[in-house]
């Protein structure tokens, strides 16, 4: 029998470690487009990101993980990476999954699209059109 829902009528909160709190405000506001929130210097800038709060925290060491932190579902794929790629994102390409594709976007074998990218840390952050 299932367990009484704990969490899952709860909003979830995301977290991005970052080394430069100046540096990722102009990333996550201007690039991504992101509504900030609160600006809790030294603490952590706040952003909504369509609903879930994500709190862009300081952190005297990073070691950015190699796999995506942060992904965001997106209605057209194309349209999205054309737009940040006009805004100066460098779209990340892995060899034998999306160094083919023109614009470093790979088909998963159930049909999703997905491409990656780095915020200022290297954080891998990706886009998915299902």
């Amino acid at each position: 029998m299932p367990q009484e829902s704990i969490l899952g009528t709860s909003k979830l909160v995301a977290f991005a470690p970052v080394t430069d709190l100046v540096k990722a405000r102009v990333f996550y506001e201007n690039v991504l487009g992101l509504r900030l929130v609160e600006d809790e210097k030294p603490f952590a800038l706040v952003f909504d990101a369509n609903g879930t709060m994500l709190r862009v925290t300081p952190v005297a060491e990073h070691h950015p993980a190699p796999f995506t932190v942060l992904g965001w579902e997106v209605e057209s794929i194309g349209r999205t990476v054309k737009q940040l790629t006009a805004a100066g994102v460098i779209f990340l390409r892995y060899p034998g999954l999306n160094d083919a594709s023109p614009h470093g976007i790979w088909t998963a074998p159930g049909g999703a699209r997905i491409a990656w990218f780095h915020d200022p840390d290297k954080n891998v952050l990706s886009l998915t059109q299902f």
